[in-house]
């Protein structure tokens, strides 16, 4: 099965993990990861320091722990990327099954930090918030279900998936977290797609999808909330969308200056969630446009390099990683210029956190994996083969 996916093209003797990996990774897009997370360091500079004040901390405490975040976020990135799909899809299934644990057992051990939403477990130290990581671990697991249900006598990979995914939405809406419920569906809707879905069955759970959604804000508070503060014609300028948007206004193209901004005094989540205000408003729309590059260019040249890939798991996985990754960032720039709905989303590299940090780090290390350059045999050969 090997030879069929990768080909029969011989490894260099003696090649050494390091050498083959530089060899083998997107280079651009490891490129594109390390600049998002200098911005991140560059905009926790401006932005955290009010914050720690007011908490009476060091004024680059939080700057000194993003940087802490980011080397653990860049080696998980080394050790994932240099995985081959097969340990990936070994690591991935694991992973996913602790993670999966970790967040059904919130509930009872977990804690909100005054937020209003179980969705962490404090360790003193730091926090941890099971969900982050359980985004491409499922997508992982999906795409190994998928890939295997496509294999003649394999299982229903396509049900049993969906099985899993409305088992998460189900822990992720107690907490309650419809954001990342709606990332995991997302993820769901994208592996299906790449697989072959047919168009109808994929109208028909967007309607059972709008219909939950529909249920949510008819049952939920905190639901109705965020959706009745998006529809509201007008934004209370007290509100953290009401700042983020003057800020946004105020920059203009060129921004501020350095230092100038005045909404991470006025936002207790400048440095995390509405991190992009901070930016629009000391660097301008310049500094936007270039954050908005890089996460293009990441999932666009992640998306045409699996278009050669052979295996199913990988490019069903990749898929979903690198969708899922330009999705998150698009929804937190989304909700600070009032496009969408709030949702307590970070912005991946750039804002701060550990979990949110080391995750992306996951994300891109499996995905920088699944795309890298391997020998692979032509599409003729691989179907002689299946005849054989």
């Amino acid at each position: 099965m090997t030879e069929m996916v990768y080909g029969t093209q011989p490894v260099r003797g003696g090649d050494a993990v390091l050498p083959r990996w530089w060899r083998t990774i997107d280079k651009i897009s490891l490129t594109c990861v390390l600049l998002l997370f200098g911005i991140g360091i560059l905009l926790g500079l401006a932005a955290s320091p009010p914050l720690a004040t007011r908490n009476g901390l060091d004024p680059f405490y939080y700057v000194h722990r993003q940087m802490v975040f980011g080397a653990l976020a860049i080696a998980t990135i080394l050790i994932a990327s240099m995985q081959s799909p097969a340990m990936l899809r070994r690591l991935g299934v694991l992973g996913f099954f602790l993670a999966f644990a970790a967040l059904a057992m919130l509930p009872a051990f977990g804690t909100d930090f005054g937020k209003g939403a179980v969705r962490w477990f404090s360790l003193g130290f730091a926090s941890v918030q099971p969900s982050e990581f359980l985004k491409p671990l499922f997508v992982v697991l999906a795409a190994w279900l998928m890939a295997a249900g496509q294999e003649p006598g394999g299982p229903p990979g396509t049900t049993l998936s969906f099985a899993v995914a409305l088992a998460i939405v189900a822990l992720l809406a107690l907490q309650p977290d419809f954001g990342q419920a709606a990332l995991i569906l997302f993820a769901w809707g994208v592996i299906y797609f790449v697989a072959g879905a047919p168009m109808p069955l994929l109208g028909a759970i967007g309607g059972l999808v709008a219909a939950a959604g529909f249920a949510a804000y008819s049952s939920s508070e905190h639901f109705a909330r965020r959706i009745n503060g998006f529809l509201a014609p007008d934004v209370d300028p007290r509100t953290q969308l009401g700042y983020a948007t003057n800020a946004i206004q105020q920059g203009g193209f060129f921004g501020t200056g350095v230092g100038e901004g005045q909404v991470k005094w006025q936002l207790p989540d400048a440095h995390t969630d509405f991190i992009i205000a901070v930016a629009a408003e000391e660097y301008g729309l310049v500094l936007v446009l270039a954050i908005i590059a890089l996460y293009c260019l990441i999932v666009v040249r992640s998306l045409v390099r699996l278009l050669r890939e052979r295996d199913p798991f990988a490019r069903l996985a990749g898929a979903g990683l690198a969708c899922v990754f330009g999705v998150q960032a698009m929804i937190n720039m989304g909700v600070a210029v009032r496009l969408l709905p709030a949702k307590g989303m970070t912005l991946p590299f750039v804002s701060y956190g550990g979990s949110s940090m080391i995750a992306a780090g996951l994300t891109l290390g499996a995905l920088l994996a699944l795309t890298r350059t391997r020998p692979q045999g032509g599409i003729g050969d691989i179907l002689l083969r299946g005849r054989a």
